[in-house]
Order: C-alpha cells, then sequence, then structure tokens
C-alpha cells in the first residue's frame, strides 16, 4: 500500500537514511500551471532544521520535477518528484541495529517483514512524510482552480491552548530529555456540496483514513466529533435555514457526503517516540535491555505534521473532486 488515491494516484518511495525521496503522481489533470516553486514553500514548511524546536537535522528539501510538465504546466502524463537527502547521520543509530525502539516501529516490521532498515526507521521513519507533502501540494495547486483552500494549524500542544504555553511545553521536554504530543486542525474552505460516496468511501471515511495513515497519528475526528458523544440531538444537529446551515457540528460532511460548509478535522499526534530517557526494551534475540536514544529529533512532532496534515487532506478533495467529474460531469472550476 504506497499507493494513495483513486483518481489522482500518488505512489511515494524512499527511506529516511536512502540516497532520495520522493513521489510518482499519476491522473493529474492536463494545464495546470506547475513548477518547483509551487511545491518548494509546503517542503520548507515541513523540513526539519528550521528553529529550535524541531530536529535539528540538516536538509534544504530542495524538489525537482522530473516529468509530467512542458514548459511549467502540467501535460496529464505522470508527474515525478524527487528529494534528495543530503544530511544523513547513519552513524547515529548502529547501537540500535538489535534493539527495538519503544514506540517506534521497529518490533512490528521486523514482524512482518523478517527485516528492517534501523537508520533512522527507514520507511517508517517521519522523513517519509516529505513526499507526501510534495504529492500534495500538487494537489493544493489543482484545487486552486476549484477556489478550494485547505489550512491547517496548531491547537494544542501538551494541554497548553497559547502560542507560550506551546512553546514552553515544548522546551521544557527538550530539556528533560522527553517529548510532548498536540492536537492540529485541518479546514477545508471552498468546497462544494456533493463529494463522497456512500457507503464505504464516505468522504469522511477517506479524510479520517488519510490523516490516520500519518505515523504519529492516533486519533482523528470529524466536526464536533468526539464532543457529539456528550451532546443530545436537539444541540448536536445543525439547524438548516434558507441562507444555509446554522451551524457546523457536522464538520461539512453528512451521509458521507460534503455539505457546503466548511470542512473540519482534529488529528492527535502522539508524543516523539525517540527520547533520552531510560527506558525499558528487548533486542532482537528478545532479551531485556536498557536504552536512551541520541541522535537528532523532535520534541513535539505536531509543530511539523501541519502541512503534511494539509496535504493529505487536499490530496482526498481533489481524489474526490476527479471521481463526481467522471460520474455526473459535475464541475465546480473557477476558471
Amino acid at each position: 500500500m504506497n499507493t494513495f488515491g483513486r483518481n489522482f494516484r500518488v505512489t511515494t518511495f524512499g527511506e529516511s537514511h536512502g540516497k532520495a525521496l520522493g513521489a510518482v503522481i499519476d491522473g493529474c489533470p492536463a494545464g495546470i500551471a506547475l513548477t518547483e516553486a509551487d511545491i518548494q514553500p509546503c517542503l520548507d514548511r515541513r523540513r526539519p532544521g528550521t528553529s529550535s524546536l524541531v530536529s535539528p537535522r540538516r536538509e534544504a528539501d530542495r524538489v525537482e520535477i522530473l516529468s509530467g510538465t512542458f514548459e511549467g504546466v502540467t501535460t496529464g502524463t505522470p508527474i515525478a518528484l524527487v528529494v534528495y537527502n543530503r544530511n544523513q547521520e547513519s552513524g547515529d543509530y548502529d547501537a540500535l541495529r538489535d534493539i527495538f525502539r519503544p514506540g517506534h516501529a521497529d518490533y512490528s516490521y521486523t514482524a512482518k517483514y523478517g527485516i528492517r532498515d534501523h537508520r533512522g526507521g527507514g520507511r517508517s521513519s517521519g522523513r517519509e512524510t516529505l513526499s507526501r507533502v510534495a504529492a500534495g501540494a500538487v494537489a493544493a495547486k489543482c484545487l486552486e482552480r476549484y477556489g478550494i483552500g485547505v489550512a491547517g494549524r496548531i491547537s494544542e500542544i501538551h494541554g497548553k491552548t497559547t502560542p507560550e504555553g506551546m512553546e514552553e511545553a515544548i522546551r521544557t521536554a527538550r530539556q528533560e530529555g522527553d517529548s510532548v504530543g498536540g492536537i492540529v486542525e485541518v479546514v477545508v474552505s471552498g468546497c462544494p456540496a456533493g463529494l463522497g460516496d456512500p457507503v464505504f468511501a464516505k468522504l469522511d471515511a477517506l479524510i479520517a483514513a488519510a490523516l490516520m495513515g500519518i505515523g504519529a497519528v492516533k486519533g482523528v475526528e470529524i466536526g464536533a466529533g468526539f464532543a457529539a458523544a456528550r451532546m443530545r440531538g436537539s444541540e448536536n444537529n445543525d439547524p438548516i435555514t434558507p441562507d444555509g446551515f446554522a451551524g457546523n457540528n457536522a464538520g461539512g460532511i453528512l451521509g458521507g457526503i460534503s455539505t457546503g460548509q466548511p470542512i473540519v478535522a482534529r488529528i492527535a499526534v502522539k508524543p516523539t517516540p525517540s527520547i533520552e530517557m531510560e527506558q525499558a526494551t528487548i533486542d532482537t534475540g528478545g532479551d531485556e535491555r536498557k536504552i536512551r536514544i541520541g541522535g537528532r529529533h523532535d520534541p513535539c512532532i505536531a509543530v511539523r505534521i501541519v502541512p503534511v496534515a494539509e496535504c493529505m487532506t487536499a490530496l482526498v478533495i481533489l481524489d474526490a473532486l476527479l471521481e463526481q467529474e467522471k460520474y455526473r460531469g459535475f464541475s465546480a472550476r473557477k476558471e
């Protein structure tokens, strides 16, 4: 399952400490103005080494378009995107070759494949999201012609909801050799009503799957989400008036189909599992071990996950739009 989407199909490749990462996009409409400059800003927001609150790994993450465009415009043929790794320090992981890191995919990958890339987690590394962001940036560029925008924000870090409190929580965790998690919200504006396919391809289900497919995400909610379970129907239902909906507890989706309201999704991001505090684990032989993880790691994944969540959401919305156009000749393009 390295390919995502039905109409706008994305296949990602590469590992954290491999030569490069990238994506191949098939199904991108022709005639979209697209250059590296349209993709790079999203990658710049995701890349490490940008502040004291994120991983100090120094990567420029410069994207190259290898195919699928001519004179700055998409041709409708596969678009290949690549970003070369330049600052791998694989030696940092030599001591972890035979040890399973708590909270990581080391144990489960070994159980599935019988082999794993211990250098930063290989394909299970958060660096794999670079490929998703590159592809999602192209999707966001395509959504512009429909007048649709996708924007994310950090709404909470370790229970703190103010910028000062969030930053303090991250810095304190880093100083103590620990990490913290957070909540990120994504809002889709300008999305028309009618997108989504019941019963098994509901738009909220597709969004949830896309967001849950991000490695550090442990929960997804749409609209009121879990708060709806504490409401009565009279509170949760969004009244409908001649001027539209008088609320948005549904998060812009009813019956798996978009309502034309803003689509609102939130994700729970777990604390970074790589921490300097001593933890109990086992090695590949099943023997008890103690572990402290050094190297370059984010004290809070939520900080850099915002563009990843935005781009995964953009991929879902564009794919649903293309499906709707195929289904009934629907078009909401802003020519």
